[in-house]
């Protein structure tokens, strides 16, 4: 019996160390939790940056950006023909028409989003839209060869082949949200 109870002993000990270990290769803003690294699809995302949002002093959600290939500009982390990833962890309940007003305002700078193929590509995006529950995310990852795909509680989910519409919607997000030094 005490040899049962020393085994289980040293190895929940065991457990928690790793347990620790893993929670100590996290990032936290705000309450949110997001790792140094995930793996999506067999390959290696790097934390490239996280911040947070905030609305007339209410604080709204954290993001983060994933990169598959860390760089120093934010024309490399466009142009770059691999796994980008935006992740939005919503620290409120957002109505499907709040998410769809601040997805306008923030990529109506982008001449390329308000015409032609992309704005069709973009009405799609919003349409895919829906109330997103405190807690809940909305996850937008470029996948070389793939395309876009739109994932979370935050959206129905969408996929849009090819690489134009993600790097223009990354273009404004990173133009609106400067995480490269210029």
């Amino acid at each position: 019996m005490a040899r049962s109870a020393w085994g289980t002993g040293i190895g929940g000990l065991f457990v928690a160390v790793l347990l620790l270990a893993g929670t100590a290769q996290a990032r936290e803003l705000a309450g949110v939790r997001m790792p140094e690294a995930l793996t999506f699809q067999g390959r290696n995302l790097s934390l490239a940056h996280m911040d947070l949002e905030e609305k007339f002093f209410f604080k709204v959600y954290v993001w983060s950006l994933y990169l598959e290939q860390k760089t120093q500009e934010k024309s490399e982390a466009i142009s770059s023909d691999c796994v980008k990833r935006l992740q939005f962890r919503f620290l409120r309940d957002v109505s499907r028409d709040q998410l769809v007003d601040a997805f306008r305002d923030g990529l109506s700078s982008n001449a390329a989003l308000r015409g032609g193929p992309l704005r069709d590509e973009l009405d799609r995006l919003l349409g895919s839209l829906k109330d997103v529950p405190e807690g809940g995310e909305l996850i937008i990852t470029y996948v070389p060869g793939g395309g876009l795909h739109v994932s979370g509680e935050a959206s129905h989910g969408l996929s849009v082949p090819g690489k134009p519409f993600a790097d223009a919607l990354f273009v404004s997000w990173l133009d609106q949200h400067p995480v490269f030094d210029t």
